[in-house]
């Protein structure tokens, strides 16, 4: 037995140690998932991919108890957590232009424009993505694995137990779903 399968085992009874060990083998995979999504426009929150990572790492420890049984599967929940985690730095962000207790200065209108656009779209995307999992919460599962953790057919197909073709599948459905939301 590998000393990962261990750590879960532990992590899933409650031991917060056995999580913070899980993480610090797993922070370099962690680290490729925040850069990853930090590429895909998430780069508007001003937080770099260590404090993304850190500020994940929190939320798990808020969550106490997580049912978590392999790599992949840690992966597929790091990557909900770090979406949520963009999404109500986004929300914050949004909720603090709209009279928040900021002050105003619009030194380049033209900057604050694309900003509030891909704010904008960061809220969209999660607000299909919320409804896809209403819809159908494999398909979101799929989504968060491939697009928020980067993980491969194959990896997502383990984690899931299903095959790699109904991947693909359930990849082409969840992006036909979220493109119509999207133009709404």
């Amino acid at each position: 037995m590998s000393e990962l399968t261990v750590l879960f085992a532990a992590a899933r009874s409650g031991n917060d140690e056995a999580l913070g060990k899980i993480f610090s083998s797993l922070y370099p995979d962690l680290k490729v998932v925040a850069r990853a999504r930090l590429r895909r426009g998430a780069r508007l929150t001003m937080m770099d991919t260590t404090a993304l990572v850190h500020e994940s790492f929190l939320r798990f420890q808020k969550l106490g108890r997580v049912e978590l049984t392999d790599r992949h599967h840690f992966l597929a929940y790091a990557a909900r957590v770090i979406r949520t985690v963009i999404v109500d730095i986004v929300r914050s962000e949004q909720a603090a232009k709209r009279g928040g207790d900021l002050v105003h200065q619009t030194l380049n209108t033209a900057i604050c424009d694309s900003v509030a656009s891909d704010q904008a779209d960061v809220l969209a995307v999660a607000q299909a993505l919320e409804s896809l999992e209403h819809v159908d919460p494999r398909l979101a599962s799929v989504v968060e694995m491939r697009y928020f953790a980067g993980l491969t057919e194959k990896e997502i197909a383990d984690a899931l137990g299903l095959t790699e073709r109904t991947v693909r599948r359930d990849w082409d459905k969840a992006r036909t779903f979220l493109m119509v939301a999207l133009q709404h």
